[in-house]
């Protein structure tokens, strides 16, 4: 059965996109790794569905590139909002959220963070502003700060990004069994109160270009410490996004998504 997708990418953040509307599209842990393989299948950092929803415009899931289904995912809402066109609304595992069209790009409301210990989760009840951990190899400048912004992050703020190997360091991370649904770590380095430098290990995916939540929950825990202020910079890896969050609100992403070719593929050839 051939089957038409979309090739997008935001900030290099990428993603095989299938329009499932007007007809389902059967996709399992084994057939989304098996797509999303650089070397024998399309190739990206998640694979995205879209599907009816009963509550809102279309609904999206997302798996990660090692099959897992995860929560929510920044810059693939962004890819998603071109698509699906201005004012529209998205339901995801994590929350439905709120989407506008931008010229070059898309910006998301993203709903409020949640700081609760078992709404990020964590295995057991802690102050999730300073988090009494320590991982080895990384010399960090305040306590690590946990959140969720849809999907569990943590955030270690460090004297220079830059010089730290996040392929080494993140997943043993991410495994911590602090993390009981894993973590995506975020390594930032605070510029000034506008601007933030961030590299992400993702969940299930590494490291990646760009992390949408993880500007996101980077950006919230750098205002809600007195670090940064709203309308905040994050610079990925990939490129920039700003961040718009005030304490007891919803968190704004704005930045790229960009459409790069659309295909087929015979997912007959990919066994779910």
């Amino acid at each position: 059965m051939r089957q038409i997708f979309h090739k997008m990418h935001g900030l290099g953040n990428d993603f095989v996109v299938f329009d499932a509307r007007d007809a389902a599209i059967a996709i399992t842990p084994q057939r989304a790794r098996a797509i999303a393989d650089r070397h024998f299948g399309v190739g990206c950092d998640q694979l995205i569905l879209i599907e009816p929803s009963d509550v809102a415009a279309a609904r999206m899931r997302i798996w990660n590139a090692d099959g897992g289904e995860v929560e929510s995912c920044g810059n693939a809402t962004r890819c998603a909002a071109i698509l699906l066109g201005d004012g529209t609304t998205l339901e995801t595992m994590g929350g439905i959220l709120d989407l506008s069209v931008t010229d070059g790009g898309a910006s998301v409301d993203m709903g409020a963070p949640r700081f609760d210990w078992d709404a990020v989760p964590l295995a057991y009840a802690m102050d999730t502003r300073a988090l009494p951990l320590a991982w080895d190899g990384v010399e960090t400048i305040t306590p690590p700060i946990a959140l969720s912004v849809g999907n569990p992050h943590v955030i270690l703020f460090v004297p220079d990004t830059d010089a730290l190997d996040i392929e080494a360091l993140g997943r043993p991370i991410e495994h911590d069994p602090i993390f009981p649904e894993r973590v995506n770590v975020n390594f930032a380095t605070i510029e000034s109160r506008t601007r933030i430098r961030l590299r992400v290990w993702e969940r299930g995916s590494g490291a990646t270009l760009a992390c949408g939540t993880g500007a996101c929950a980077t950006a919230v825990a750098a205002i809600r410490s007195g670090r940064a202020e709203s309308g905040v910079t994050v610079a990925l890896p990939g490129g920039e996004l700003v961040i718009d969050w005030q304490p007891g609100g919803t968190i704004r992403m704005t930045g790229p998504a960009t459409h790069v070719f659309s295909g087929e593929l015979d997912l007959a050839a990919f066994p779910a």
